[in-house]
């Protein structure tokens, strides 16, 4: 079976707009949290969300072409360049033939929704005459992104955007390994990325009673696992990551960050947006992971949660990871939400980055704001609070699930040639 690895990570986060940003306020335990500037908020329930900060698209685009793109495109732009700089590839090297076994599986679960809000508030607002823009359909459509990396570095390979709401990005991440592994690529970029903070967004998550409303403490409004959560806290930006096939990274040199051993998909089958309270979903999306990769759950180092900090889905998750790994003493879990935020369909990746990093640097970034442990999450497991620690780990899990009970996990291994 062919082996898949990792040659190139990026990531556009409300902790940093590169990788190293990012890594170091994660691990140093900082928020994100702060009042929304994207939009008067006043009237919301929920004011504050986790923005990424002097991001410019001018950076990526000329100032003619940024029209045409919405902020979710732009994100995944700039985190794929990180991707490809990190891993020192130059994609013009490679020849026509070889590009087309190189493609694009880039998530996201709204794709252009501040688009879709500014032109329908422009129909609406008007006197009913249809002016809207040219760039209003490829702007807002989801795969649009991918189709905009595929052109950026001519991959004539497979393209396409799956959408499975949060766990979207993870689920790219699995469907290139599968491509790869199934022998009908080479290389893959893989990610996603959301700009979901927008009237619309944070208005029907805060009807949905999923937000957290601590407006007097936003920076301590995630808490994964707590007692006292309430929430979660709405999330921007996204990662890249670039995946190989082994032999073909070997034999141009390439730099190799970490490898994928095993991946699973799964279903809760329970509601459209609740968890169930044996977190069958999530247990199965990690058996499987385990599984493909021919590991056994004591084998695992590191889980990087979902953990939102909503009640119900914190508890079906720490459910299905005692169910699992039951008296493993040496796993870690850490939910890095509690710093980031939810990025929505862009989490999955973001957090697989951070799993990479952690394998790469020996380092598990911590859950903060977390004091006092659900009675439902099992005492024995060592859930990482407040401060980062250095571990020498050899096995990461990614976990990922989305409105519609979609449930996708990686695992990841530090690679060692």
């Amino acid at each position: 079976m062919r082996r898949v690895v990792i040659t190139g990570i990026g990531a556009v986060t409300p902790l940093g707009n590169s990788i190293k940003e990012s890594w170091e306020n994660l691990v140093a335990g900082k928020s994100a949290a702060g009042p929304i500037t994207k939009f008067d908020p006043s009237k919301f329930k929920t004011r504050f969300a986790c923005e990424v900060k002097n991001f410019s698209g001018e950076k990526y685009f000329d100032k003619k072409d940024l029209r045409k793109y919405d902020l979710f495109s732009q994100y995944a732009v700039a985190a794929t360049e990180e991707a490809v700089a990190s891993g020192q590839i130059d994609f013009s090297v490679f020849s026509d033939e070889e590009r087309a076994d190189m493609g694009v599986i880039w998530a996201s679960g709204n794709g252009g929704i501040s688009t879709f809000e500014e032109q329908a508030s422009e129909f609406y607002r008007g006197d009913g005459v249809p002016r809207f823009s040219p760039f209003f359909v490829p702007k807002k459509i989801e795969d649009i992104a991918a189709g905009v990396i595929s052109i950026r570095y001519q991959l004539y390979g497979p393209n396409y955007c799956p959408v499975s709401a949060c766990a979207s990005s993870n689920q790219a991440i699995i469907n290139a390994f599968d491509t790869i592994r199934a022998g009908k690529s080479i290389m893959m970029i893989a990610g996603g990325s959301e700009a979901g903070i927008t009237p619309s967004s944070v208005g029907g998550f805060s009807a949905a009673q999923a937000l957290s409303k601590r407006n007097d403490d936003p920076q301590a409004a995630s808490r994964p696992f707590d007692k006292e959560r309430d929430g979660f806290v709405v999330g921007e930006g996204g990662a890249a990551l670039i995946l190989e096939e082994y032999e073909h990274a070997i034999n141009r040199n390439a730099i190799i960050f970490a490898e994928i051993a095993g991946t699973g998909m799964a279903a809760d089958a329970y509601h459209l947006t609740g968890t169930p309270p044996d977190g069958r979903g999530a247990f199965l999306g990690m058996t499987k992971a385990i599984k493909e990769a021919g590991l056994q759950p004591e084998d695992i180092d590191y889980i990087n949660a979902h953990a939102t900090s909503t009640p119900q889905g914190d508890v079906s998750e720490a459910v299905a990871i005692d169910r699992i790994f039951g008296k493993n003493n040496k796993l870690f879990v850490s939910g890095t939400k509690s710093m980031t935020g939810h990025l929505l369909g862009g989490a999955g990746a973001v957090e697989a980055v951070i799993c990479v990093m952690s394998l790469k640097d020996g380092i598990i970034p911590p859950t903060i704001n977390t004091r006092n442990l659900d009675d439902a999450f099992p005492k024995h497991l060592k859930v990482v609070m407040g401060e980062a620690v250095t571990a020498n780990i050899k096995y990461a899990i990614n976990n990922t699930f989305g409105f519609g009970g979609h449930v996708a996990t990686s695992l990841f291994k530090k690679f060692e040639g």
